[in-house]
């Protein structure tokens, strides 16, 4: 958590740690920065108005750094546009000071289980980006004609080769993707923005190492 007020930092770690969570407490942002690991799992308590940054510049920070850690803001001086901001910003939650403890809480939990969920969903992904980055240059033409729903032959014909060979590329696909299923295949292309072959989309909207 980050607050300018050493009375606030204190309350807030006393509540979060009677809770069970283990709470860090930060006077600004720059000390925040310089001891951030976007790999422990967790939240932010942030207030809005500090020295230096203010909170919506350091969630701002945060985000241009690719660092998706959720952020539920406190402040003593709340208004619209600023909430407005924080929300569009990410912000799970904006609560007003004196924070009531059970709402800071609840918001606190559910930005942490965002955190989780978001974290589970990163390791999948890199687990499929692994799989993928195994296929050849030709396995990955395949693959764009399989799950645009061709057949072997029309595959063949299409890269001027026999049907007996996508037979043999297919089933290494399905192998190296872990797939046991067609159906399970397509889903993942679609969760790797793999476009179906013949699907005009910008180069720079396709996945790493999908194209040969």
């Amino acid at each position: 958590m980050v607050d300018d007020d050493p009375s606030v930092l204190r309350a807030l770690t006393r509540l979060l740690s009677a809770a069970g969570f283990q709470a860090r407490a930060f006077p600004s942002p720059a000390a925040f920065l310089q001891a951030h690991d976007p790999v422990t799992p967790g939240c932010l308590v942030l207030d809005v108005a500090l020295p230096g940054l203010d909170g919506l510049e350091l969630q701002q920070a945060l985000a241009v750094s690719d660092c998706a850690r959720p952020v539920v803001f406190i402040t003593g001086r709340g208004d619209i546009p600023t909430s407005v901001r924080a929300m569009k910003g990410g912000a799970v939650d904006f609560l007003t000071k004196p924070v009531n403890d059970k709402n800071l809480l609840a918001a606190v939990r559910n930005a942490i289980e965002i955190d989780r969920l978001a974290r589970e969903t990163q390791v999948e992904m890199d687990a499929l980006r692994q799989r993928l980055a195994t296929l050849t240059p030709r396995e990955r033409e395949v693959l764009a004609q399989v799950v645009a729903g061709r057949l072997n032959k029309q595959i063949a014909a299409d890269l001027g080769t026999v049907e007996k060979t996508i037979k043999v590329h297919r089933a290494r696909i399905m192998a190296k993707m872990a797939v046991g299923s067609l159906a399970d295949l397509v889903r993942i292309a679609e969760r790797l923005g793999i476009p179906p072959a013949g699907a005009r989309v910008p180069l720079r909207s396709l996945p790493e190492n999908a194209t040969s």
